[in-house]
């Protein structure tokens, strides 16, 4: 599966799940709006010749 796929979300996440992905060179696992007016992001990372790493960030919309 390619790292550059972003899925549309809902809310106005789409833009900050594409930064994430984009700086984490991850892969884009969830991204879901939260109630007061941030997105929760989550980016399966690959690791150094080990497992993925799964890393979830909050950012603003």
């Amino acid at each position: 599966m390619p790292t550059d796929l972003v899925v549309r979300v809902a809310g106005d996440c789409s833009a900050a799940a594409q930064q994430v992905v984009s700086e984490t060179g991850g892969e884009l696992l969830s991204a879901q709006p939260t109630s007061d007016g941030q997105c929760v992001i989550t980016v399966l990372v690959p690791g150094n010749g080990g497992r993925p790493k799964k890393v979830t960030v909050r950012v603003p919309m």
